[in-house]
């Protein structure tokens, strides 16, 4: 079975042209964020090996790190079993900043959830 994708297959249609893209530490495994790409992020982050994303705001192309210097070198890409989602791992070149509030992941703020609750109670 070979497990590599055409690139043609990937699914661009259920969110009207746009790819949810995980973005994960390669060496820790840490999810540093979440980006949208449309194809032509995609296909210029495969070809260029520097992850790009679609900014939904601007309606642009925008890729990480171009202006801070900390820049998402990809090592590894995958999709998931939809073809709707990719998992980009990366190696994070500058001073290691991912988020634009200065931490290294954009998942810092935890959320309460009941069971969290539920489990503190004596």
């Amino acid at each position: 079975m070979n497990d590599q994708l055409d690139h043609q297959q990937i699914d661009f249609d259920k969110m009207q042209g746009l790819l949810p893209a995980i973005v994960q530490d390669a060496a820790s495994g840490e999810v540093l964020m979440l980006g949208f790409m449309n194809r032509e992020a995609y296909e210029q982050t495969l070809q260029a090996g520097y992850v790009t994303f679609f900014s939904r705001t601007r309606s642009q192309l925008w890729t990480k790190g171009e202006t801070s210097g900390n820049r998402l070198e990809l090592v590894s890409a995958a999709t998931d079993c939809d073809r709707d989602t990719v998992l980009l791992q990366v190696r994070v070149l500058g001073e290691g900043v991912v988020c634009h509030l200065g931490t290294r992941s954009c998942f810092t703020q935890s959320l309460p959830f009941r069971a969290e609750a539920e489990r503190s109670l004596p």
